[in-house]
C-alpha cells in the first residue's frame, strides 16, 4: 500500500510541475495568437527598394526590380502587403516592414477601453493560477518527502487537492477571458493593428496543456486520498471483525468454562450429600 501511495504521489507531483512550467512559459511569452496584418506598402527609397511603392514614377532605376510597385489607384491589393504578428498577454509584436526584426507594443494599450477591466482580471487570474499551483506543488512535495505519518500525509493530500482544483478553475477562467478580450480587440482595436487573419499559437496551446495537467494532478491527488481512506476503512473493518470474532470465541470459552465448573460443583455437592446420607443413616 505504501509503494502504491508513493507512486501516485510522485505522479501527481510530476503533473503539477508540468502544469506550473507550462503556465509560466505561456504567461511570459507572446504567441497566444498569431497571424497576418494587411498594411500599405512603404515608399521606395535608398534603403527600401523591395516590397515598396514608387510614387516618383521613375521606372528607369527600378524597371528590372519586380518587387517595386508603381503607384496607381487601380493597383488594388498590389499596394498592400501582409506582415506577420504574434500577441501575448502583455505585448503584441509585429514584423518590421521597414527594417529587420520586430517592433512590439503593449497589448493592454491596444485593447478597447470596455475590455481593459476584463483583461486585467484575466492577468490577475493567471497570477493567482500560478501561485496556487506553487502552493499545491509545495504541499505535494511535503506529503511525498517529509510526511511523518499517514494521517499527516492524508491532510496534506487533501489540502493539495483543494488548491490544485481551485488553481485549475482560475486558469480556465483566465484563458477564456483573454480569448474574449482578443476577439473584441480584433474587431474594435486600432485600425493599424487589426489582423487580416489569425489563429491560436503555441503559447495558447501551452496554457490549455497546463490546465489539463493541473486537473490531471488534482484527480490523481484525490484518487490517492480516496484510495488511502478506503484501504484504512477496509483494514479497520477487518480488524474490528477479527476482534469481535476473538471476543466471541473468548466469551464462548468463558461460558463453557463456567458451565463445566458449575457441573463439577454440582457433582461435588451431590457426592457430599450422598456421603452425609450414608454417614447419618442407622446401621
Amino acid at each position: 500500500m505504501k509503494t502504491n501511495r508513493r507512486c501516485r504521489a510522485l505522479l501527481a507531483v510530476s503533473l503539477n510541475l508540468m502544469a506550473l512550467l507550462f503556465s509560466t512559459t505561456a504567461f511570459i511569452t507572446t504567441h497566444w495568437c498569431e497571424g497576418t496584418q494587411r498594411v500599405p506598402k512603404p515608399s521606395c527609397g535608398k534603403e527600401k527598394k523591395t516590397n515598396c511603392l514608387n510614387y516618383s514614377g521613375n521606372e528607369t532605376a527600378n524597371e528590372t526590380n519586380q518587387n517595386v510597385v508603381h503607384y496607381s489607384w487601380e493597383t488594388g491589393d498590389d499596394r498592400f502587403l501582409f506582415r506577420y504578428f504574434h500577441t501575448g498577454i502583455w505585448y503584441s509584436c509585429e514584423e518590421n516592414i521597414n527594417a529587420a526584426g520586430e517592433k512590439c507594443r503593449s497589448f493592454i494599450d491596444l485593447a478597447p477601453a470596455s475590455e481593459k477591466g476584463v483583461l486585467w482580471l484575466s492577468v490577475v487570474s493567471e497570477v493567482l493560477y500560478i501561485m496556487l499551483l506553487v502552493v499545491g506543488f509545495s504541499l505535494m512535495c511535503l506529503e511525498l518527502f517529509h510526511s511523518s505519518s499517514v494521517i499527516d500525509g492524508l491532510k496534506l493530500n487533501a489540502f493539495a487537492a483543494v488548491f490544485t482544483v481551485l488553481s485549475g478553475l482560475l486558469g480556465m477562467v483566465a484563458h477564456m477571458m483573454y480569448t474574449q478580450v482578443f476577439q473584441v480587440t480584433v474587431s474594435l482595436g486600432p485600425e493599424d493593428w487589426r489582423p487580416h487573419s489569425w489563429d491560436y499559437g503555441w503559447s495558447f496551446c501551452l496554457a490549455w496543456g497546463s490546465f489539463t495537467c493541473c486537473m490531471a494532478a488534482s484527480v490523481t491527488t484525490l484518487n490517492s486520498y480516496t484510495k488511502t481512506v478506503i484501504e484504512f476503512r477496509h483494514k479497520r473493518k477487518i480488524f474490528e471483525q477479527g476482534f469481535r470474532e476473538e471476543q466471541n470465541f473468548l466469551d464462548q470459552e468463558a461460558i463453557k468454562y463456567f458451565r463445566e465448573r458449575t457441573e463439577e460443583e454440582r457433582a461435588e455437592a451431590g457426592d457430599l450429600r450422598l456421603q452425609c446420607l450414608h454417614s447419618c443413616s442407622p446401621n
